[in-house]
């Protein structure tokens, strides 16, 4: 069993796929071709944003926005404690420094309670200055925007919205990538919509964002490519990944998202009594990046872990380290503590999904982990 099974993805797609890839390769337009430009405008108009820049990769998009928003030295960018590490990476990469925030149990999401209890401690200390919130829309599920964008507005920071899970998902009828002051995504291959290979995006309503970010994903440039009007660098979304995703996208729309929506209740509705599963709330859609359900120790976990594989079944922990105690923030400070994030840490797990999953391979795993026939 795939663990995201990307080539049944690749199958069911394979005829519109390699045409879109000889077509490419046929007309040698391999950087900046008609399909960028194309995919962009797509990408925009389905989130509901004026301007989609792509990029090299999700991790590229994060420090993008940070530079747009110029964060640099003595700046303090919020960030989940709980999440994968390009988050805090890039803020530290921009010489900013991410304080770390804790999570909901249930979401997983940024704990707004936690987000205002962090920028106050900041703000007393007065060493740094409050400038950035980054929720992160994990496993497919945006965070709690509303309360999110009252808080860190009222303190006068800007959101940025990393939805390198989250494309696809949906908060109180407004589609992920424009929920923050900005927003990124990952194209990932095992993304909700990914690429062959790496890429990102990043979204935004405001006209000179878009144009400063156009200009440094291309070294800097300006009326042209050999004008180089401020220190750029290269991140570009090549024009084969933009020629896959347009299929991709057309097939996410139109029966992707539904069917991995479809396959995460199937799971739900098997498990729930066995073990914790997600919770989405009522204003909520999501993509499903993940299905991370919770059992009550590590050592259950390692063992459930280890049944499923003797049985073919693959599983991820996503994550097992809290932010805070990666090696390469060892010495920053921790401003409020994170307890929901260590105790997920070493609770979590996740299951094999995608929507071209069978009903049959979902009562598998429930065999599996629920010690019975099903």
């Amino acid at each position: 069993m795939e663990f995201r099974d990307l080539k049944k993805q690749y199958q069911a797609l394979k005829e519109r796929m390699d045409k879109a890839v000889i077509e490419v390769m046929t007309d040698c337009n391999f950087i900046s071709g008609r399909q960028v430009n194309e995919l962009e405008e797509k990408l925009a108009s389905y989130v509901g944003v004026k301007h989609c820049i792509t990029c090299g990769n999700g991790t590229d998009a994060l420090s993008m926005m940070l530079m747009a928003w110029g964060i640099g030295e003595g700046d303090a960018v919020f960030v989940p404690d709980f999440t994968f590490f390009a988050t805090g990476e890039v803020v530290s990469f921009e010489g900013a420094t991410p304080v770390f925030v804790d999570v909901d149990p249930d979401t997983f999401n940024m704990d707004p309670v936690s987000l205002e209890k962090a920028i106050l401690a900041v703000k007393g200390e007065g060493k740094l200055a409050p400038k950035v919130v980054i929720p992160v829309d994990l496993f497919g599920l945006p965070a709690e925007y509303d309360r999110i964008n009252e808080i860190a507005h009222r303190y006068g920071m800007k959101v940025l919205e990393d939805a390198a899970q989250g494309f696809g998902g949906m908060y109180k009828g407004r589609k992920a990538c424009s929920l923050g002051d900005a927003a990124t995504t990952s194209f990932f291959p095992a993304k909700p919509l990914g690429c062959y290979g790496d890429g990102g995006a990043i979204f935004t309503n405001d006209d000179e964002e878009a144009q400063y970010l156009r200009s440094i994903a291309v070294h800097g440039k300006g009326s042209f490519k050999y004008d180089n009007v401020r220190i750029g660098w290269n991140s570009r979304l090549d024009t084969m990944q933009a020629a896959i995703m347009l299929v991709k996208f057309d097939a996410f729309t139109e029966y992707e998202l539904e069917d991995v929506n479809k396959v995460a209740a199937w799971y739900t509705d098997a498990l729930k009594d066995k073990v914790k599963t997600p919770v989405v709330p009522e204003e909520c859609y999501s993509s499903w990046a993940q299905y991370t359900i919770q059992v009550k120790s590590e050592e259950e976990r390692i063992a459930l872990q280890q049944k499923l594989k003797e049985q073919g079944i693959p599983t991820m922990v996503y994550y097992p380290k809290p932010m805070h105690e990666q090696t390469a923030f060892k010495g920053l400070k921790q401003y409020v503590p994170c307890p929901v994030t260590e105790k997920l840490c070493n609770t979590v797990v996740s299951l094999p999904l995608d929507g071209y999953k069978e009903v049959s391979e979902v009562d598998k795993i429930k065999t599996h982990i629920l010690g019975e026939s099903s």
